[in-house]
């Protein structure tokens, strides 16, 4: 009997290549090559499965295209290169790595804030340039984070780590808004308080955005919503590109509408809108929040177990479209 074959779409670790091959034949992919759309399809013909990053499209044209796959195994918590419904439509699992990044990213999230908040790229350019010749009692003078008042979008897992590390290490004030209220038992460790968006945009000196993508959420910070923005706040965005306008984010930040920004993600990345590079109050990292050694691992083993298990009878521990396990 033939084993089932997968596609290993991105370089990972060899130890991770080894596992999966215990169990199926498997087409890798350590070059790295990103591959086109119709490079994709072509390496998915007779592929039962396929263990993707956020590089791989998933959608109506790609499962149509290769009906023998049943299963995608995201190497990711965020899932926004998986079309969900076209995926149930088509039969085929998808799954994704939650809950073993959310300490790492939230660490990220937080360095990332500071940074902002206490203008450490800009700095650092001043010094690596030469220009720093003496004191001054307002050089890159920034803004405190200890006893402010931290605003969080989107208060689930990786938020609510956010929150922790704010609340209980720097006395930070925390108002947060998220499509349902947390319970109230989740709420009171940290003092969290919920509030509209409006009044989360106009109170808070440090914004961070942790919510997943969708359409609802595109653009859910634009010109509007950063004009609430106090002129003296930060925006930290470690959650998808496409949930800030970084054109509009850009002018804010070249005209000091608000005070800096950090940003780890970007609409249309790897690239990134050229005017926030023409900018000196935003602190720029390439999608690295969830980038330790421990981290990585235990993304690339998760998605490794979710797609060993829905080819081999077993039940995939984190399924997105878990309805699709009931009718089996």
């Amino acid at each position: 009997m033939s084993r089932p074959a997968v596609l290993v779409a991105r370089a990972v670790f060899p130890e991770v290549l080894a596992q999966l091959a215990q169990h199926f034949d498997v087409e890798s992919n350590q070059a790295d090559t990103i591959f086109s759309k119709p490079e994709l399809i072509q390496r998915l013909q007779g592929k039962a499965g396929a263990f993707t990053t956020g590089s791989e499209r998933i959608d109506a044209d790609v499962l149509a295209a290769c009906p023998q796959l049943r299963v995608v195994a995201n190497m990711a918590v965020g899932y926004n290169n998986f079309d969900i419904p076209a995926c149930t439509a088509a039969g085929v699992l998808a799954t994704n790595t939650p809950d073993v990044l959310t300490e790492t990213t939230a660490d990220f999230g937080f360095a990332l804030m500071m940074a902002t908040a206490r203008r450490m790229a800009e700095s650092e350019h001043f010094l690596r340039r030469g220009e720093w010749t003496r004191w001054s009692y307002d050089m890159f003078a920034g803004s405190d984070v200890h006893g402010s008042t931290l605003g969080i979008l989107g208060m689930g897992r990786i938020g609510q780590a956010i929150a922790r590390r704010g609340a209980l290490g720097f006395g930070m004030k925390v108002f947060y808004h998220n499509r349902s209220r947390l319970q109230t038992e989740q709420e009171a460790p940290l003092g969290a308080r919920y509030v509209d968006k409006a009044t989360l945009l106009s109170e808070a000196d440090h914004l961070v955005l942790v919510l997943p993508y969708s359409a609802s959420a595109h653009h859910a910070i634009g010109a509007a919503e950063l004009a609430q923005m106090k002129p003296t706040a930060t925006l930290t965005n470690i959650a998808r590109g496409g949930i800030v306008d970084d054109a509009a984010l850009a002018v804010a930040l070249r005209e000091r509408r608000i005070a800096a920004a950090g940003l780890d993600v970007f609409e249309g990345e790897p690239a990134v809108h050229p005017d926030l590079l023409t900018v000196p109050n935003v602190v720029l990292t390439p999608h690295i929040a969830s980038s330790t050694l421990a981290t990585r691992r235990a993304m690339a083993d998760l998605a490794a177990q979710n797609l060993i298990a829905a080819l081999t009878g077993g039940v995939p521990p984190t399924p997105i479209n878990g309805e699709l396990l009931k009718r089996a």
